[in-house]
């Protein structure tokens, strides 16, 4: 199972899905789609406390965790 984590401020939500599904990873693509497109970032994590951040869709992600873009100065 495939996880894409969504941080914002009410904590954390978690989607998981089929790797193997097509249909799973259609929606995956598309939800990954719409909260990048909504300016949150995309990290892939690639083991203890690491990360890589993602600029498309990589359905091989065993982990992606999404968080709203910082603002301020």
């Amino acid at each position: 199972m495939a996880t894409q984590i969504v941080m914002d401020h009410s904590g954390d939500t978690r989607h998981s899905f089929d790797p193997q599904d097509a249909a799973a990873i259609a929606q995956a693509e598309k939800r990954f789609m719409e909260l990048t497109g909504a300016g949150f970032m995309a990290y892939k994590r690639t083991g203890d406390g690491q990360g890589e951040v993602l600029r498309g869709f990589d359905a091989s992600a065993e982990e992606t965790v999404f968080r709203p873009r910082l603002v301020g100065g």
